[in-house]
């Protein structure tokens, strides 16, 4: 089994998407129940779909300085890190620990694609056009290039992308480097943004609901696709009552590239090794952001897993509703979701879901609720078997 871990504070997050930017803004749209999808006004050409779409992107270029990194991920990105002040506090954890000792470790599952579409679509002669003939966005690590290059990191710089759990897994490397003493803190960023590639992409996989998805609901048909980013800075010692990542667990099942496993065996491993390296039982859990994607075996395989392995007490619910499956951001605006219902405690309704799947458990929330959340738990699985879940503490639990 795995060994416990000590906690790994977070000591700034913030969160833009569908539902706004910053904490203020995604707190209101829980406590609202209000959803942050729209008819799909993204893509040029016809497809009938729901999406997360954050307002605003167009008109926001980058600032001069940052040229050379435009494209709408990394729009996004600088839209995130200025919210909450985020940018500012991860700059006096810089200060404070030095350059080299503070990680930068960034999470994607598409990068910058938009922008090489675009470049391909707009060539001429087989050359890209001139203002699109930039190395810099057209690399997986176009999102790290460009927040080491707003932040002036010169530690450990990573792109992690392993689909739909890319941003949880940060959460788990940046545990570990800072147990093996390779660094004394981490920013973790998971950016994406929609893109032609993503919503046909799945599209053609026949996994995007034409409506507003249905996460567990006995009529769900597939993914609503948004776009989001979310930060958080990781000490290992906060001197306020931060909140604690307590524990995380990992697992590769390798079972199919788009399809869980049939008895959930990466997702159970997963929850086993967070609950084993926070010390906790799963009578110890709270609340449980859910995976909940709406397609038909991810929510039937997570709901089995989770109805046989925690009692009624506990409740989970899957966000998707509100903000759309954001993909390689999925993990860390989640986890921030936990923050706010361990914070505010404020427990998020299933949305769209009326008719809860035979195998959901009494766990699930159709509805917001009013708890009091100390532990919380994010799950994040991705295509191919990648899976990721967390654990976290609410500030002077740990």
């Amino acid at each position: 089994m795995p060994e416990l871990v000590d906690p790994i504070f977070i000591t700034a997050h913030t969160a833009t998407s569908a539902l706004g930017r910053g904490l203020a803004d995604h707190l209101e749209a829980l406590r609202e129940s209000r959803s942050g999808l729209r008819e799909n006004d993204f893509t040029r050409e016809t497809l009938s779909c729901a999406i997360g779409r954050v307002a605003g992107l167009e008109s926001l270029p980058l600032p001069a300085q940052y040229a050379r990194h435009e494209c709408r991920n990394n729009r996004l990105a600088w839209l995130g890190i200025a919210a909450d002040d985020f940018l500012d506090r991860a700059r006096a954890a810089i200060a404070r620990h030095g350059a080299e000792r503070v990680a930068l470790l960034v999470a994607t599952s598409t990068s910058s694609i938009g922008a090489t579409e675009e470049a391909y679509a707009r060539q001429s002669d087989g050359r890209f056009p001139d203002d699109l003939r930039r190395p810099e966005v057209h690399t997986p690590h176009s999102l790290g290039l460009f927040l080491e290059h707003v932040l002036g990191t010169r530690g450990p710089c990573l792109t992690t992308a392993t689909a739909c759990s890319s941003s949880a897994k940060i959460f788990a490397l940046a545990e570990r480097m800072m147990r093996l003493g390779l660094v004394d803190a981490a920013i973790l960023a998971g950016v994406d943004s929609l893109c032609g590639s993503v919503l046909f992409g799945f599209n053609s996989l026949e996994l995007v609901a034409p409506e507003p998805c249905r996460p567990f609901d006995v009529r769900r048909r597939g993914i609503s696709i948004g776009e989001a980013a979310g930060f958080a800075l990781l000490e290992r010692n906060a001197a306020d009552r931060s909140p604690a990542l307590i524990g995380w667990g990992e697992s590769s099942d390798a079972h199919h590239m788009s399809t869980p496993h049939p008895q959930g065996l990466g997702a159970r491993l997963a929850l086993e090794g967070a609950l084993a390296r926070a010390g906790l039982a799963a009578a110890d859990v709270d609340y449980i952001n859910l995976h909940g994607t709406a397609t038909p075996r991810n929510d039937e395989v997570e709901a089995g897993v989770v109805a046989a392995a925690f009692d009624a007490r506990t409740r989970a619910s899957s966000t998707k509703g509100w903000t759309g499956h954001t993909l390689g951001a999925a993990g860390i605006l989640e986890s921030v979701v936990c923050l706010l219902a361990m914070e505010h405690g404020v427990i998020p309704g299933t949305l769209n879901c009326e008719e809860p799947d035979p195998v959901c458990g009494p766990q699930i929330a159709l509805r917001n609720e009013t708890a009091d959340v100390r532990i919380a738990l994010s799950n994040s699985f991705g295509f191919g078997g990648s899976n990721c879940t967390l654990a976290f503490a609410r500030g002077g639990q740990s």
